[in-house]
């Protein structure tokens, strides 16, 4: 299993890797090449779910692994005036909304996510760019907020919506998952790390940790939960940022 978990980070940071090299190529754009990418994702997706008990846990360690020095992903901020003054004021105004395909919508204080029963782990993050550290995540469950919500039968994805923006036109930032690793026990929403309250540059005051995936669906600055039956027209349509933007595959499992 620990060859197919390497040569599967390897092939998706290749592939991603490949396509930021070719910039403007218009081979690294054309139909046929994104058809054999979406291709190769839902076979990989399709062969880890097949082999793979859905509730398998990645590996944890302990305190005595935590890296010295733990790379921010992404954003080191992020760039508009509300989030700059919630940060002045230490996240007191900041609320986290869970909506789209629920029953019971919710708006959400720090306070009461902290209040909430909450889950320690001590996992590897792996970056695509090939780098990893490991790190100390506490946070809410995700499976716990979807379940207070009251998730519709109709409901297939839960997007993250982010408050920074990416790129040189600023576009919004966002990720999604599935149901299968929205209801992982290790899916959470972090607002402590390493025994601290998560700082800015790591994605203050929440960050998604999908510990089944690699580092850039940990979407950071999340302000928005949205349940919803397609990924068709929120954005590029293609499920997250750098899926919109042909850099890496929507399934990113590890």
């Amino acid at each position: 299993m620990s060859k197919l978990i390497t040569t599967r980070r390897k092939l998706i940071a290749g592939l991603g890797s490949s396509v930021l090299l070719a910039g403007c190529d218009s081979w690294s754009r054309s139909p046929g090449f994104q058809d054999v990418l979406a291709s190769a994702e839902g076979l990989t997706r399709r062969a880890q779910r097949t082999i793979t008990n859905r509730e398998a846990l990645a590996r944890e360690f302990s305190a005595a692994d935590l890296s010295p020095n733990f790379r921010a992903n992404g954003s080191r901020t992020a760039d508009s005036d509300a989030y700059r003054a919630m940060l002045a004021n230490n996240f007191a105004d900041f609320r986290l909304r869970v909506d789209g395909l629920v029953s019971r919508p919710l708006s959400l204080s720090l306070a009461e996510l902290r209040a909430m029963p909450r889950r320690t782990q001590i996992t590897r993050h792996d970056c695509v760019e090939g780098w990893s550290a490991i790190g100390q995540w506490t946070g809410v469950p995700l499976s716990r907020l979807l379940d207070l919500a009251g998730l519709r039968d109709s409901a297939n994805y839960i997007v993250f919506h982010c408050a920074d923006t990416y790129g040189s036109q600023g576009r919004p930032y966002y990720e999604s998952i599935d149901l299968i690793d929205a209801f992982h026990p290790q899916t959470i929403l972090a607002y402590d790390m390493n025994g601290q309250q998560l700082p800015e540059r790591h994605g203050a005051p929440l960050r998604a940790r999908v510990e089944r995936q690699l580092g850039y669906k940990h979407a950071k600055y999340v302000t928005r939960l949205e349940a919803v039956a397609s990924l068709d027209g929120i954005h590029g349509g293609k499920g997250g940022y750098w899926e919109d933007n042909g850099a890496y595959a929507w399934y990113a499992g590890i």
